[in-house]
């Protein structure tokens, strides 16, 4: 049996009962809510990222946005007729690609923000009651000050969006 007891080792209980620690490193590849929350800034309403349910050190994620009638902005986004806006899918598939910023092992600290988004475009409507699955892939970094970043947005595994997201670190 093997659990978690700091993040870069394991406690293991041999068949005799004896416990040792070792130093393997342990690649966690899904976060919660709660844990996405200790990587990123944001918090309600504007966290856009219900769950990160594969992760790359370095390369990728791929989160989950789990799309409600009850998010603010479905009041005035349209009446009758609510659509997600197309500025926070992009933001979502941003927090996505924050997520694999931040965890970069030669990360120098301090927060990434957008610096620029290129070849954005908007396939399929998203609407309450969709589960919007972003996957995010790293390009490039330079000066681990800067990262361009390949998203996608899928609902029912048709595209709704994509684009080029360029991050920035801000000290």
């Amino acid at each position: 049996m093997s659990t978690i007891t700091e993040a870069n080792s394991t406690d293991v209980t041999t068949s005799e009962g004896d416990h040792q620690e070792t130093n393997t490193p342990i690649i966690k590849t899904t976060y919660s809510v709660e844990e996405i929350q200790h990587l990123l800034p944001h918090s309600y309403p504007f966290l856009l990222v219900d769950k990160i349910i594969d992760y790359v050190p370095g390369k990728m994620a791929v989160g989950v946005k789990n799309v409600t009638f009850n998010e603010p902005h479905f009041q005035g986004h349209f009446p009758g007729r609510a659509l997600m806006p197309g500025v926070l899918i992009v933001e979502a598939m941003a927090q996505v690609g924050g997520v694999v910023m931040t965890q970069m092992s030669d990360s120098p600290g301090g927060l990434f923000v957008f610096a620029g988004i290129d070849k954005v475009r908007f396939r399929r409507q998203v609407t309450p009651g969709d589960q919007l699955v972003m996957t995010v892939e790293l390009l490039w970094v330079k000066q681990r000050r800067f990262g361009k970043m390949q998203g996608r947005a899928e609902v029912d595994g048709q595209l709704a969006a994509e684009g080029e997201l360029m991050f920035s670190l801000v000290t």
